[in-house]
């Protein structure tokens, strides 16, 4: 299983990026997929998930309202859409995958056996 996210980059406060998460390996339609986030000296925090199917979504206290998770089951991609970005957003951001057909979306990361590699979001002021 390969999960590989792109988009990060460096950004301004205010400003906005979208991530995205290619998966192989996997029928990633199955799939509950989701974004996790590790900052410097910080544990690692839930970000968004999203069912197999699309149809419910989960997102952490401190993203919610800015930040949109969605995914394309023909392209076998997850996306996250972050908006209003803040400074403390800044953080490496981990695209997993979860269990197939999960009737609940984990906000732990026990609960996802798939990590990608991480991609560098920097917010400025």
């Amino acid at each position: 299983v390969q999960l590989q996210a792109s988009g990060g980059g460096l950004v301004q406060a205010g400003g906005s990026l979208r991530l995205s998460c290619a998966a192989s390996g996997l029928t990633f339609s199955r799939y509950t997929m989701g974004w996790f986030r590790q900052a410097p000296g910080k544990e690692r925090e839930f970000v968004a998930a999203i069912t197999w199917s699309g149809g419910r979504t989960a997102s952490g206290d401190s993203v919610k309202g800015r930040f949109t998770i969605s995914r394309d089951n023909a392209k076998n991609t997850v996306y996250l859409q972050m908006n209003s970005l803040k400074l403390e957003d800044t953080a490496a951001y981990f695209c997993v995958a979860g269990r197939p057909f999960s009737p609940t979306i984990p906000v732990v990361d026990s609960g996802y056996d798939y990590w990608g590699q991480g991609t560098q979001v920097t917010v400025s002021s």
